[in-house]
């Protein structure tokens, strides 16, 4: 049996035997009970901590138990663990060990693993090699050798039938792998899965960052910049896990089709200790979304100024005292000063504290002058005599007179009711005109039936922080965060006051009215102006020639930003065409992996029709729930029930049909093997500026992992240069000659692309 043969039937066995070690500790944990716990609260606790670990240790067959192996050095080499010289170690997803406790395969986030994502020739960081292998559902089919010993280049083992990395470069960096490219490029349908396999090193220093360290990684498209921000966060919550556990930690995305787009990363990885939430589902314990308004409205109350409006607001409440506390007890009357009472409020503004507890202060800080008149007389009292006499009714009414109570939805209705109010709040701060654009024409006639919207809720959120203080979480993950407002930043810096943020976004695609243009200026309304701006430009996932189409609108949109780098320069296809979309989806049921078709807002209903015509099962994103984003609110998309004949997916999910039917505004952050982009310049036309229009589209150009259709009737927007192609090839390699409006890059409506593998048993 050749040598390769014999290695690859040993892996398997390998991969059998942890396997079964692995449903050897799920058994064991399965085997407890609460019968250990001293008490039953003691037991509840020990249940639930069982049922995790139970869930954490669920193997499922069709998902590599392994995806890599190291081989330490025979001498010491660079610290990387408690690993002893000469050992070997699989790298997994999640550790199993043998009945004496040792690892068979370990944990990608252990200290020992580091080498396998960041090793190179030139850095081998005290290992000599490095093995890859290929999976077909779950089934061991191949693996590669990379040498890391720079000396013995030609010593590096082969996989099945001599398939192994390229020659390493001339610069150390580590060789080209084809298991590792076949795995970025591998076709896929349902959610987002993980990278854990193929992170790359510049993507893995940003995931082991510590903890208490605030990133925001800038990311162009296809550079894997949320698998990064996800795989952080399972890395934290076994890095540190009590702390995380305890504490929590929230990811946040732009909306409810993102999150379920990305619901099953750190399940994968063995993470359930995560929440998921949009900003409107952090906010929505204030009041229910019940309106949507016009974009300069929500724009004008997610600015940050807003917050000084709203601080002034509260604190207007604090009346100057007048009078004299009287307090009986027994015969005695007490007094206390309207001067001594005036003292006592200034004391507490001066600690800068909450609204709130400042009035629990303020009682306490009465009482506690009636204390010491009272101690003066030789009265004796007792330790909790101070606490009675702050909950006397003169005491409290008294308080409440100077110091009373706000209740946030009360607040912002007067505001926005009250226009004097609002002048008074706002002088110095808002202009005039601003003023009167905030204000209600025709004011509800109470709080309770105020139509709010997801801009009021983020002010609410804004006043509850100013009269108690907001609890904070371990670490907070935020996607798309170049599109949340001032406020909305706000919001969340508060819940990660005494934590950390890891902030994923791209400049070049923010779409709301009130996106940020600075990273520095969301550091700043995150309240962590310290936090490190991380660069990822490569990008793994798009092909070239779909980069540097999308990229001639970096001038316009973004001219700051450094433009995108392909890895895979010679793998995608882009076509550019005015052919029938019908035409152009006869291929669709051919293709291999997910595919998406995006169209403006309003062309769903009609382009829905039109698949069912051509009689295509589809799913359409967002219409699970009022998903869509609009100024200040969220509406769904058309609220039809689907076509008459039953062609639409109604009991499915998006994601997790062959093909999604994607409204423009639901595009980011989302990926499809084959994407068919239609009507370009009424999805640049849709938006309320053209900036913004061009940001979206710059979005829905850089969906496509495989296949790019540009699917048009009207004029493609000038700023693409369409036109201009044939004058820089190297720019478009890919395409075949000048494109140009019609023409086609490839001769078939939609290739299936022969992605490159190595070779199998």
């Amino acid at each position: 049996m050749p040598a390769d043969v014999s290695e690859l039937a040993r892996e398997r066995e390998f991969l059998a035997e942890a396997r079964s070690q692995l449903g050897r500790m799920r058994d064991r944990v399965a085997a407890l009970d609460g019968s250990y716990a001293g008490n039953w609260v003691s037991a509840e606790v020990l249940a639930a901590t069982l049922a995790r670990r139970m869930e954490q240790l669920t193997d499922d067959p069709e998902i590599p138990l392994f995806f890599g192996r190291i081989d330490l050095a025979a001498e010491p080499g660079a610290e990387i663990g408690a690993a002893a010289p000469g050992e070997t170690f699989h790298i997994g997803r999640r550790h199993v060990s043998d009945p004496d406790g040792e690892p068979m395969v370990v944990d990608w986030r252990a200290p020992v693993s580091t080498p396998f994502y960041r090793a190179t020739p030139k850095e081998p960081m005290g290992i000599t090699a490095r093995r890859r292998y290929g999976f077909a559902r779950g089934h061991l089919t191949a693996f590669e050798d990379e040498s890391l010993n720079r000396d013995d280049r030609a010593a590096a083992g082969a996989g099945l039938a001599g398939a192994g990395p390229s020659a390493d470069a001339a610069d150390g960096t580590a060789a080209h792998s084809e298991i590792l490219e076949a795995e970025i490029e591998r076709p896929r349908t349902g959610p987002m899965r993980d990278i854990v396999a193929t992170i790359q090193p510049e993507q893995d220093v940003i995931v082991r960052m510590p903890l208490e360290r605030t990133l925001v990684v800038q990311g162009a498209p296809g550079t894997g910049k949320t698998a990064v921000g996800l795989h952080r966060a399972a890395y934290l919550l076994y890095a540190h896990r009590d702390q995380l556990t305890r504490r929590g930690v929230l990811v946040v995305g732009p909306n409810k089709s993102f999150l379920r787009y990305i619901r099953d990363v750190l399940p994968a990885l063995g993470e359930i200790h995560a929440t998921q939430a949009t900003i409107e589902e952090i906010v929505s314990s204030h009041a229910p979304v019940r309106a949507t308004e016009p974009a300069d409205v929500a724009t004008l109350k997610g600015d940050g100024r807003m917050a000084a409006v709203l601080l002034r607001a509260v604190w207007s409440h604090i009346v100057t005292p007048q009078d004299t506390l009287v307090l009986p007890r027994g015969s005695f009357r007490w007094r206390v000063p309207a001067y001594e009472a005036r003292e006592a409020i200034e004391q507490i503004r001066a600690r800068d504290v909450r609204y709130a507890l400042g009035g629990a202060q303020l009682r306490h800080a009465l009482a506690h002058r009636v204390l010491v008149q009272i101690e003066e007389t030789g009265d004796a009292l007792d330790d909790k005599a101070w606490d009675v006499l702050a909950r006397t009714k003169p005491v409290r009414d008294y308080a409440a007179a100077v110091w009373p109570a706000v209740e946030p939805r009360r607040l912002l209705f007067r505001l926005f009711s009250d226009q004097r109010f609002l002048a008074e709040c706002a002088e110095g701060i808002l202009s005039d005109a601003e003023q009167l654009l905030l204000g209600w024409d025709r004011p509800p006639r109470t709080p309770g039936s105020a139509r709010w919207t997801t801009a009021d809720l983020v002010l609410l959120d804004e006043i509850a922080d100013l009269l108690d203080r907001t609890e904070s979480v371990a670490h907070i993950v935020v996607d798309e965060a170049q599109d949340l407002s001032a406020m909305m930043l706000r919001s969340l810096g508060r819940r990660a006051a005494t934590g950390s943020l890891t902030v994923l976004g791209d400049l070049a695609q923010a779409t709301t009215p009130w996106a940020s243009s600075d990273w520095a200026d969301v550091l700043g309304h995150l309240a962590k102006p310290e936090g490190h701006v991380e660069q990822l430009t490569a990008g793994f996932r798009v092909p070239a020639d779909v980069i540097d189409l999308a990229a001639r609108l970096l001038p316009a949109i973004a001219p700051g930003l450094q433009p995108p780098t392909a890895v895979r320069r010679a793998r995608g296809r882009l076509r550019i065409t005015t052919t029938p979309l019908d035409d152009v989806l006869v291929a669709v049921p051919d293709l291999e992996g997910s595919v998406g078709l995006i169209v403006p807002d309003a062309a769903v209903p009609h382009v829905r029709t039109t698949l069912a015509a051509v009689g295509l099962m589809f799913a359409v994103v967002g219409e699970q729930d009022d998903d869509r984003p609009g100024p200040g609110g969220a509406t769904g998309p058309d609220d039809g029930t689907g076509t008459d004949d039953g062609m639409d997916l109604e009991d499915a999910s998006e994601f997790d049909a062959h093909l999604d039917l994607v409204p423009a505004s639901l595009a980011k952050g989302l990926e499809f093997d084959h994407v068919v982009l239609h009507d370009p310049a009424a999805i640049v036309a849709a938006e309320p500026n053209r900036a913004t229009g061009l940001r979206r589209l710059y979005v829905c150009l850089t969906r496509a992992v495989t296949s790019l259709v540009v699917r048009h009737d009207d004029d493609l927007p000038p700023e693409l240069g369409i036109d201009r192609l044939a004058d820089k090839p190297a720019e478009a390699r890919s395409v075949r000659g000048p494109v140009r409006s019609g023409d086609s890059a490839d001769p078939e409506p939609l290739g299936r692309h022969p992605s490159s593998r190595p070779r199998r048993a």
